[in-house]
């Protein structure tokens, strides 16, 4: 598949996850959990935080910021920015920190995961430093953070190998058919 219809796939892709996610956590979770746990899906943020790891950090900073923002105006019209922000950062930071790492599913996974809790902290951070919520830390973790992680990496974990495939296409391309 050439680079070109690549990102055209990956726009429409990461926009499908976008919409997936705010309509289908409903029905993934349990409704016994969803009392004593919150899970926020970042199916949008995994990919692209996959996209730092396989493709390039730049490209992975502009999806992160784009899709940011328009989860900002979605979902969360309180503040502008957050969002866009963390996705931002932890994807350019994600797709730094590969460079150093062997291409491995365990380092991959273990990035995406440092990425999601980064952004997790991220979010809690600026809204607890512009006073938009009122929890401490430790509630935040067990009860906000760490199930939407785990719920994440789980996608992350079944999405990995597909993923890969399309965002690392042109480099198991042989040497005669490239363009």
């Amino acid at each position: 598949m050439s680079r070109e219809v690549t990102r055209h796939v990956l726009w429409l892709i990461l926009f499908g996850l976008f919409i997936l996610q705010g309509t289908i956590i409903g029905w993934l979770i349990p409704s016994a959990w969803q009392s004593a746990v919150f899970v926020a899906p970042h199916f949008t943020l995994v990919l692209i935080l996959f996209i730092g790891l396989f493709r390039h950090r730049h490209s992975a900073l502009i999806y992160g910021l784009l899709f940011g923002l328009l989860h900002d105006f979605i979902y969360y019209g309180s503040m502008l920015g957050v969002y866009s922000f963390g996705m931002g950062l932890t994807a350019y930071l994600a797709g730094l920190a590969q460079r150093r790492q062997p291409n491995l599913v365990f380092y991959n996974l273990l990035i995406t995961g440092m990425g999601l809790v980064l952004f997790e902290l991220i979010n809690y951070g600026i809204n607890r430093l512009f006073k938009l919520i009122d929890i401490n830390l430790e509630f935040a973790l067990t009860h906000y953070m760490l199930p939407s992680v785990l719920f994440n990496l789980l996608f992350a974990l079944i999405c990995y190998v597909p993923a890969r495939k399309l965002l690392e296409g042109k480099r198991n391309a042989p040497s005669g058919t490239e363009d």
